[in-house]
C-alpha cells in the first residue's frame, strides 16, 4: 500500500501509545489552506505492504493501538480496509481512524462494522470552534465539530 508516514510511537492521536499511518490522499472537503496535515501532500510516497505494517506494529512493544491519519483514510478506502481486516487476524488492539467526514457521509462503508474495537473520529476542522476534549479518544480535538465513536 501506499502511505505518507508511519510514527511507530505516537503520544498525541489516543489516550494510549499509537502506530499512526498516514494515508496519501485527500478530497480537500474541510480546505487544503486550513488542514494542518496539508504538507503531507508534498511528501514522497512510501510503498509498504501491510504485512510489514503489522509486523512493525506487533513487534513494538510501546504502541497499544493503530491509528489511521494522514490525509484522508477514507480516501484510500481499499488499502484502509485491507489493513483493518489483516490487523485484525494479528492483533485485537484498537483502531482508530480520524477522517474528516461526517457519519452521514461514511454511511455507505459498512465494511468496517464488522471489525470488532474500531473508532472512528468524524468531522471536519472549522477555524474558530472551540477545541475540547474527547473521552472516547482521550485527547484533546481542535474543534467542537468533531467526536469519536466506537463503530463496533
Amino acid at each position: 500500500m501506499i502511505v505518507k508516514q508511519i510514527i511507530d510511537e505516537d503520544f498525541a492521536n489516543y489516550k494510549t501509545p499509537s502506530m499512526v499511518i498516514m494515508f496519501p490522499r485527500c478530497s480537500w472537503k474541510c480546505g487544503e489552506e486550513i488542514c494542518h496535515n496539508a504538507e503531507l501532500e508534498n511528501m514522497p510516497d512510501i510503498e509498504i505492504s501491510i504485512e510489514a505494517i503489522i509486523r512493525r506494529f506487533t513487534s513494538n512493544v510501546i504502541s497499544t493501538a493503530l491509528v489511521c491519519s494522514g490525509l484522508e483514510p477514507f480516501d484510500s478506502y481499499n488499502d484502509l480496509i485491507m489493513l483493518a481486516r489483516a490487523f485484525r487476524k494479528e492483533s485485537h488492539e484498537p483502531i482508530i481512524i480520524y477522517t474528516g467526514y461526517t457519519e452521514e457521509e461514511l454511511s455507505q462503508y459498512t465494511d468496517l462494522y464488522g471489525i470488532k474495537n474500531v473508532i472512528i473520529k468524524y468531522g471536519r476542522f472549522i477555524p474558530g470552534h472551540q477545541s475540547h476534549f474527547d473521552d472516547v479518544l482521550g485527547v484533546k480535538l481542535p474543534s467542537d465539530s468533531q467526536y469519536a465513536r466506537h463503530i463496533s
